[in-house]
């Protein structure tokens, strides 16, 4: 009898549960793709791989970011272990708002102790680390881009979302910058896909030399549309994301967001394995990168020079 009660014990025992992290999202698994991949394998590096030695559970957003607060609030109720929230200002500040106890690990482009998600770089504090590419603050160089691009242009239009958590601190220095390049700027608000188009049609109108995007990760998650429509419109224009070029566009400059979302991954892991959000620095992934498409300049008419191609990260035919 004694054996059959072990043999019982052993078949009941419980096998330890999987960690959990919960994947707070601002777009669809279909847009959020090559990121997703690139957190996959941080967490690797890391030592955990998904349905192996981790769970993930995600809530998207669909491009719907006023849904951000209420998914994330769900998943900490859920209980994950952590919270991953990349994409950018929007999603870090919901899960930050949605939990002071559960270590959050976040990825964007802007500054996280100018928004207050951090105390300081060096010591987060608090429950809450993550990995910047700083992109928000490359948005002048853009414009002067554009400027190197199209010398002869008077007025330049910048296109700015005014959700944005990061709007008005861009808009600032893009004005100094067109003060110091000698430029007139026109600013345009778009936050919804439908009011792209105008925007390139007001461009066209109103005879500005070229669009300027700043930093906005609900612009970089259409890179498509807006390709298609400044071929369109053949009007010159730059984002911050390599898919706008690959898309089709004439150029981009803004960090690897390849490299960022890795080490958002890597974060995730380490804090799986022990470690506390408020002993890991927030990491500043420092690589920007200019992506030019030849093909886009001829078609829109305005060649890049032999310097411009030779300074590019990357050249597309």
């Amino acid at each position: 009898m004694a054996g059959v009660a072990m043999s019982t014990t052993r078949s009941h025992a419980q096998k330890p549960s999987m960690p959990v992290i919960g994947y707070l999202c601002p777009e669809s698994p279909e847009l959020f793709a090559s990121r997703l991949q690139a957190f996959h394998q941080g967490l690797g590096e890391a030592g955990f791989v998904e349905g192996r030695n981790v769970k993930i559970e995600f809530q998207w957003a669909d491009g719907q970011y006023s849904r951000l607060p209420a998914l994330a609030a769900e998943l900490v109720a859920r209980n994950v272990d952590v919270l991953v929230a990349p994409g950018g200002a929007p999603v870090a500040l919901a899960a930050k708002a949605a939990s002071t106890t559960k270590p959050i690990v976040f990825e964007m482009g802007g500054d996280p102790v100018q928004l207050h998600v951090v105390d300081s770089l060096s010591r987060p504090g608090g429950n809450i680390t993550g990995v910047s590419s700083l992109s928000v603050d490359v948005s002048p160089k853009r414009l002067e881009f554009m400027r190197d691009l199209v010398p002869t242009a008077t007025k330049l239009m910048v296109v700015v979302n005014p959700t944005s958590p990061t709007a008005q601190s861009q808009l600032q220095k893009l004005h100094a910058a067109a003060a110091t390049l000698g430029v007139r700027l026109e600013v345009s608000g778009a936050s919804k896909e439908d009011e792209f188009e105008s925007v390139f049609a007001a461009a066209t109108r109103d005879g500005a030399g070229g669009l300027v995007f700043t930093s906005d990760p609900y612009f970089a998650f259409r890179s498509s549309r807006l390709a298609a429509l400044a071929m369109k419109y053949r009007v010159p224009a730059i984002t911050q994301t390599r898919d706008f070029p690959i898309a089709g566009g004439l150029m981009s400059y803004g960090g690897d967001f390849m490299q960022s979302h890795r080490r958002a991954g890597i974060y995730a892991g380490r804090i799986l394995s022990g470690e506390k959000p408020s002993d890991l620095p927030v990491q500043l992934v420092t690589k920007v990168e200019l992506v030019i498409n030849l093909k886009a300049a001829k078609l829109l008419g305005h060649a890049f020079s032999s310097g411009f191609v030779a300074g590019a990260d990357e050249v597309l035919e």
